[in-house]
């Protein structure tokens, strides 16, 4: 189980790693074992996210979702495998921690007396300077 927070976790046998040659530093060792991990996890088929949570996940990763509904996360940082799979985990769960968190409703509030007031005295001040800037009228 990967525990995202007291309500959501994301059981395991949801997730499918796939492996492949990694870029980067290696040495020989790169060109012989498959170190990158590629996380795949279906997101329109499973159960364990509140409505409310995918809702917000696919708005706000709607460009890591395949059209086939899965999520794609790989990780190529490390040399090793198992931490390159540790890493993709902990972008998921960073991921769905993030989604989970409700957005604050704005309340709707009006300005005050006196900020509406001093508004209009600041843009009575600015015409007055470019008043006063104007070349007087020619006069006969």
């Amino acid at each position: 189980m990967l525990t995202i927070n007291s309500r959501i976790a994301i059981p395991l046998g949801e997730l499918n790693f796939t492996f492949a040659r990694s870029g980067g530093p290696g040495g020989q060792n790169v060109n012989k074992v498959n170190t990158k991990a590629q996380l795949k996890w279906h997101i329109t088929q499973t159960a364990c996210l509140p409505a409310d949570v995918l809702a917000r996940f696919q708005a706000r990763f709607a460009n890591r979702i395949t059209k086939d509904g899965a999520l794609v996360i790989q990780s190529q940082r490390y040399r090793d495998r198992n931490r390159n799979v540790a890493d993709c985990l902990a972008k998921l769960q960073q991921m769905v921690a993030e989604a989970a968190i409700a957005p604050k409703r704005r309340r709707a509030t009006r300005p005050t007396r006196s900020s509406q007031t001093a508004r209009l005295r600041q843009k009575q001040a600015h015409g007055q300077k470019k008043q006063q800037r104007r070349t007087p009228p020619a006069s006969d």
